[in-house]
């Protein structure tokens, strides 16, 4: 088996280093090849400079602007090296030393994708952002929403069904939208950690939830 991770970054300079430490550690605790490619999209900064100071990681440097031409170039980038598993996250996230292991162990159980779960960084929220988050989601519990930073799948499955398009937004909804017939397994198990930034790379996504519905009136909304 050889294991991919795919990280869409767009001016990502103050985060990629700690995004990418935490996925160096994370394979770490698989014994299979990881293929790391970022894809710098766009990118103005020290993104690219930082990533390539991370010995193996691979950078692939775009001028799309689009999070979903993005992750379709790096997941075309790390087909044609072999990959047969592609887990995605984001340059803004971290992930758990369990998440490689764990998405690798669903793949033996025979699933064909694993659909992960998010939280918002604590440490960039004050105490009634943290109570109003945590107030709306359960632990141990999927949420039942999809996440680009916190996603996995087979390479056949992921070619199968079209792959990423290029969308501006919600291209990973949009590819999980077309597994019907496969099987797809939400968990928590390995929550991933993105940034708690209320204006994003996107028009929406995460950022624009955490703006106008989360912490816009500290409601019971439910939280991707």
């Amino acid at each position: 088996m050889s294991l991919a991770v795919i990280i869409p970054a767009r001016d990502e300079e103050a985060l990629i280093a700690r995004c990418l430490t935490s996925v160096l550690e994370a394979a770490r605790h698989v014994l299979v090849h990881v293929d790391i490619q970022v894809v710098a999209d766009g990118c103005l900064d020290s993104t690219v400079p930082i990533a390539r100071t991370f010995p193996g990681v691979r950078i692939l440097e775009l001028e799309s602007s689009n999070v979903g031409a993005a992750r379709a170039a790096g997941a075309e980038a790390v087909l044609a090296r072999g990959a047969h598993w592609l887990a995605n996250t984001d340059a803004d996230s971290v992930v758990p030393p369990n998440w490689l292991a764990h998405q690798v162990a669903l793949e033996r159980e025979g699933w064909d994708a694993v659909v992960g779960t998010v939280r918002p960084d604590f440490a960039e929220l004050d105490a009634g952002q943290r109570a109003a988050w945590l107030a709306t989601h359960r632990a141990g519990e999927p949420n039942g929403h999809v996440h680009g930073a916190n996603l996995g799948l087979r390479a056949s499955v992921y070619r199968a069904v079209g792959g990423y398009l290029a969308l501006p937004e919600h291209e990973d909804a949009d590819l999980v939208a077309r597994l019907d017939g496969y099987r797809v397994i939400a968990t928590d198990e390995a929550e991933v950690v993105t940034s708690a930034r209320r204006f994003g790379r996107t028009p929406g996504g995460y950022a624009r939830f955490l703006r106008e519905e989360l912490f816009s009136h500290q409601s019971s909304t439910r939280v991707p």
